[in-house]
């Protein structure tokens, strides 16, 4: 007799189908949540488990990367069930592990037929079907990378006529690449963006992954402004490394939940699919991308992207080593993270890099995890980088302060000597990166 574990907290829902499968001569074991279901998995070691998707303690995501994760029930077969049909949550689901997916409420025909199918696999795990990509755009050419500026700007958003020049929005740049889009965080100036691409694609499917460097406010606060994430037809696929999983999910649904936001993170209609990052290499189709932490409080990251016209590589907030610096954390800070960053960006053919305070500012500001443009600058020098902008403007520089920034950046570089060109990251700029314009852009 093949046994199964019905996890369901719905006891509406759970009682007709154990009684259901006892009388198909299952052996039946109920849990009321995910914990206990996955204690009694473990204990049981079941042919079967049904899990329902949104349940208190453990949710059917954790139950199903828990079974995964255990080496003496990871062969188990699972099917999870949920009373809502959200192609996210599909995939979101056979991505942690699920063999198939059902839609509440469920008729027998239908649970014998998944049980049947079910069953019958073998070998390792097999996931649901996902849902099919959209086709992804190509950027000005196969050997052409585009990148864009929609957002310049740290820790909150500065509207106003003293900021219309380098902008007032928080970080978000876009990256057209071997037929992928890239994002590269989610502040303020992902709202304009969504916009321009709804208005680009004009209800043709989109296919965009988001990188997030951490889930401070300022890098993820435009997301529930992202036009396309209202979109069925559209999959953004979102990457980071803030926490467990769920951690990077719970963060970005809850600025979105009441009383903070009226539309929550689960209701938005776009094909949305989280994944919290273990390893710091992976791919978004053909561009490689690595990830190396930075100085900054908190899990947060930069990004190196290795595109077919040279690598950039994105590191918005990080503070640069200097006395100062190992002052600031009691002699302490590791020197290998500090090597592994000179590391990320040697040879970059273009860095945007965390640029915030100028020397005299960053005295005041030691510790907090920002740069200061005459270290940037060095390190962009000593590591043989192309091509530099100055990023995450400080709130309270206006476009006169920026601009006096970048002309002493420039001063530094120009004495030093090497062709290093310098630029301040300005809201709406836009450039292209091509093979033969490697390493004399």
């Amino acid at each position: 007799m093949k046994t199964i574990l019905l996890i369901d907290d719905d006891e509406i829902c759970r009682k007709p189908a154990a009684e259901a499968l006892r009388r198909a001569k299952w052996q039946v074991i109920e849990a009321v949540d995910g914990d206990q279901g996955v204690e009694l998995a473990i204990k049981h070691q079941p042919d079967v488990i049904l899990c329902d998707l949104l349940m208190p303690r453990s949710n059917g995501f954790h139950v199903c990367r828990a079974v995964r994760e255990n080496p003496d029930i990871k062969d188990t077969r699972i099917i999870v069930i949920s009373g809502r049909d959200f192609p996210s949550d599909r995939q979101s689901a056979a991505e942690a592990g699920a063999d198939d997916f059902l839609v509440k409420p469920i008729e027998l025909a239908q649970l014998y037929a998944a049980l049947e199918k079910t069953t019958s696999m073998r070998g390792g795990t097999t996931v649901a079907a996902a849902p099919p990509a959209a086709p992804s755009p190509k950027p000005l050419s196969d050997q052409t990378t585009v990148v864009k500026f929609w957002g310049v700007r740290g820790s909150i958003p500065t509207p106003g006529q003293t900021t219309v020049f380098f902008g007032g929005n928080t970080s978000c740049v876009e990256v057209r690449a071997d037929g992928e889009i890239i994002i590269l965080d989610a502040g303020s100036g992902i709202r304009p963006l969504g916009e321009a691409l709804a208005a680009e694609f004009r209800g043709q499917p989109i296919e965009i992954t988001l990188l997030i460097t951490h889930t401070h406010w300022d890098h993820i606060q435009g997301f529930p402004f992202f036009l396309p994430a209202y979109d069925a037809r559209n999959r953004v696929h979102i990457l980071g490394y803030e926490g467990a999983r769920e951690g990077l999910a719970s963060t970005l649904a809850g600025q979105m939940e009441s009383p903070y936001f009226p539309i929550a993170l689960k209701q938005m209609p776009g094909n949305i699919v989280i994944e919290e990052l273990k390893e710091m290499t992976f791919n978004v189709g053909l561009v490689r991308v690595e990830a190396c932490f930075s100085n900054h409080p908190g899990v947060c990251v930069g990004y190196k992207l290795y595109t077919s016209s040279g690598t950039i590589v994105y590191l918005p907030d990080n503070e640069s080593f200097n006395e100062n610096t190992d002052k600031a954390h009691g002699g302490a800070l590791p020197r290998n993270l500090e090597k592994n960053i000179a590391e990320f960006i040697e040879d970059a053919d273009v860095l945007i890099l965390d640029s915030q305070y100028t020397a005299d500012e960053y005295k005041a500001h030691v510790g907090w995890g920002h740069g200061c443009v005459d270290d940037v600058v060095q390190i962009a020098l000593n590591n043989r980088v192309k091509r530099l902008f100055l990023f995450h403007h400080d709130p309270g520089h206006d476009d006169r302060y920026v601009s006096n920034m970048l002309m002493h950046a420039r001063e530094v570089a120009q004495k030093a000597g090497g062709g290093l060109r310098v630029e301040a990251a300005r809201e709406g700029e836009q450039f292209v990166l091509s093979p033969k314009a490697v390493g004399a852009v």
